[in-house]
């Protein structure tokens, strides 16, 4: 059922019977039902069972396969991982054949900061709690940041109120509370958020779900957070008048969550 350590990038479809397999230069792209994506830096990942346990829900919720194939592909995809380098791998579920995949990809070169398109995007997604059917949408979103000169937009509802970036759920701080759009609100569920979230109550951290607007976080630290760069402050805001607060918090909780890494499982 297994899967073998790989060694370079690409993309392989998983059987019951066959296990991981080398799709090919032929494999289908296009619009996907699920996917998840995590970091692994020598073999060491962060919360892996947080991202098994919103893959598999996430499958459920679009009539996916059965748990227990899902479990065995899980345990193909957590045995073929590199246990040297920075990755970045990507499983899938594809429509129509629900096909499930492993896309393994080197990991781009992790930011310490970013800077922020301040124009907020109306958002595009058409299943925002579910990573996977919006992604090109949102590469293009994220992409006319870039063309403004920034790496990074956020989203926001039709009165303004903040949701996320294009890429990571979006964090700031009002005082000593570390604040948070309300999970009412159309926001993908961010594994990296849920552990933040804890280590704050854990250490008396005030946590709180506001609603805000880009012009409401004028001034204050801000963070983007994604399971890929951990925590990123915000450095700048291009397009407006909004002044990027001091990163004073960032530094310790990047300590933190780097250790935060555990190995992967045994073969």
């Amino acid at each position: 059922m297994g899967g073998r350590v790989m060694s370079g990038e690409g993309l392989l479809t998983w059987s019951a019977a066959g296990g991981l397999r080398s799709a090919g230069d032929a494999a289908p792209g296009g619009r996907l039902l699920v996917a998840d994506s995590w970091l692994v830096r020598d073999g060491r990942v962060r919360a892996l069972d947080r991202h098994r346990e919103r893959f598999l829900r996430s499958c459920g919720e679009c009539g996916g396969p059965p748990v227990s194939r899902l479990r065995e592909f899980w345990q193909a995809v957590a045995a073929a991982l590199p246990r040297t380098g920075e990755w970045f791998p990507r499983v899938e579920l594809v429509p129509g054949s629900l096909e499930l995949r492993l896309r393994l990809r080197h990991a781009p070169p992790l930011g310490s900061e970013v800077r922020v398109w301040a124009a907020g995007q109306a958002d595009p997604r058409t299943v925002p709690r579910r990573k996977g059917p919006d992604l090109d949408t949102l590469a293009r979103v994220r992409g006319r940041a870039t063309g403004a000169g920034a790496q990074e937009a956020v989203l926001v509802t039709p009165t303004g109120v903040v949701l996320e970036a294009a890429t990571a759920s979006v964090l700031w701080w009002e005082d000593g509370t570390l604040c948070l759009p309300s999970p009412q609100l159309p926001v993908l569920p961010g594994v990296t958020v849920a552990l933040l979230q804890e280590r704050a109550l854990r250490t008396g951290v005030p946590v709180a779900h506001r609603d805000r607007t880009l012009a409401e976080l004028d001034g204050r630290e801000v963070w983007l957070v994604n399971a890929l760069h951990g925590i990123r402050p915000v450095a700048g805001w291009i397009g407006e008048p909004l002044r990027a607060g001091p990163a004073a918090r960032a530094g310790e909780w990047r300590t933190w969550l780097d250790s935060a890494l555990r190995p992967l499982p045994a073969h």
